[in-house]
């Protein structure tokens, strides 16, 4: 899974690219226009696995992660590095808001930029929506084939909404037209995370976002989220370490550090859960779709699980925990089940999935 990192110019959005990362790019350079990128990896925190590993004790301890790609900043009416392929390929995106002061740009206007950067997305896909649709009519005139007919109607209607300034990820699309438009990898289309970036004295009013900066109409989209963080901030708790950190955040009213929660927010954006299997050799989280099952749950493991897929042992986290780890006691209490193909994973489950490969 991929997300894409965005923003206008100094919104702090390779600050919090850094601290999704632990990457060290530069961020005093205020460049527009540029197709440049970086891409690195952010493991999602999960109180879950710290515990597992706690009562397995393996070699290995490996959480959930995902992709993250930072596009330079995209000005007004500056959306040429839009076109990038890695970032059109992203499975989400992550805007990055500015709500602090800023010497160059004044006082934030959280709203305004919002605005901005969705008024971006919309123009870039109208541009590509044009471009096909000139082809299309094109290819029509010369040979009325029925796909192209069909296609032509789908980008009509996704046209008028870029037009009425909808984005398509509010567009009902039936399985068939969304199939049909997918290659085109619109970026409107896409489940975005706006992420209100705070100044230190403003940590306080982070959960009344929404209501502080006139948020409400994007908040209640359709897959589309709001949240906070100062990034500022956290470059400082990520410097922390144990008792050290934890007196610090608690200095700040905050419970954990407030990347943890965009982390889980981008997690759930992308309809992700996760699953476990545990052993000696490594705790693992495995993300995977809310409403996938046992058998796709084994492929995302290896292949040759789902090819020779047979049974799934399964229980529950909870379960485990209370008997310390003991398979033999969640066998004896009636709790390890045996699952077929089809049932569907449920977030927090440990498997153990029975397979047999015929050479």
């Amino acid at each position: 899974m991929k997300i894409g990192l965005i923003g206008l110019p100094r919104s702090g959005k390779t600050t919090l690219f850094n601290l999704l990362t632990g990457a060290k790019v530069a961020t005093a350079r205020y460049d527009t226009g540029r197709a440049e990128l970086h891409t690195g990896v952010a493991r999602v925190p999960d109180p879950r696995v710290d515990t597992l590993s706690r009562l397995f004790t393996p070699k290995k301890t490996t959480y959930a992660s995902f992709e993250v790609v930072d596009l330079a900043g995209i000005a007004k009416g500056e959306r040429a590095g839009l076109e990038t392929k890695d970032f059109r390929d992203a499975d989400a995106l992550l805007h990055v808001v500015r709500a602090f002061e800023d010497p160059a740009l004044g006082a934030p206007d959280p709203r305004r930029d919002l605005v901005d950067l969705e008024t971006e997305l919309l123009l870039a896909d109208l541009e590509v929506v044009d471009r096909r649709l000139e082809r299309l009519v094109a290819s029509i005139k010369k040979q009325r084939k029925d796909a192209e007919v069909k296609e032509q109607e789908i980008l009509r209607r996704l046209k008028a909404a870029l037009e009425a300034e909808t984005p398509l990820r509010a567009v009902e699309l039936s399985a068939d037209d969304a199939k049909a438009v997918r290659g085109f990898t619109f970026l409107s289309q896409k489940p975005i995370l706006h992420c209100v970036n705070l100044p230190e004295k403003s940590l306080a009013a982070g959960p009344r976002v929404v209501e502080q900066y006139g948020l409400a109409e994007a908040a209640a989209r359709p897959r589309t989220r709001v949240g906070w963080v100062s990034a500022v901030i956290e470059m400082e708790v990520a410097e922390l370490q144990g008792d050290e950190q934890q007196a610090f955040l608690a200095d700040l009213g905050l419970k954990e550090p407030a990347i943890h929660r965009v982390l889980s927010d981008c997690y759930a954006l992308l309809g992700l859960i996760s699953f476990f299997t545990v052993g000696e050799d490594e705790v693992r989280a495995w993300p995977i779709r809310d409403g996938t099952r046992a058998q796709d749950a084994a492929g995302t493991v290896h292949s040759d699980i789902a090819r020779g897929f047979i049974r799934a042992e399964v229980n529950g986290y909870d379960e485990l925990v209370a008997v310390q780890g003991s398979f033999a006691d969640l066998r004896a209490k009636g709790q390890l089940r045996l699952e077929g193909k089809d049932y569907v994973v449920r977030d927090g489950e440990i498997c153990h999935f029975r397979f047999n490969v015929a050479k």
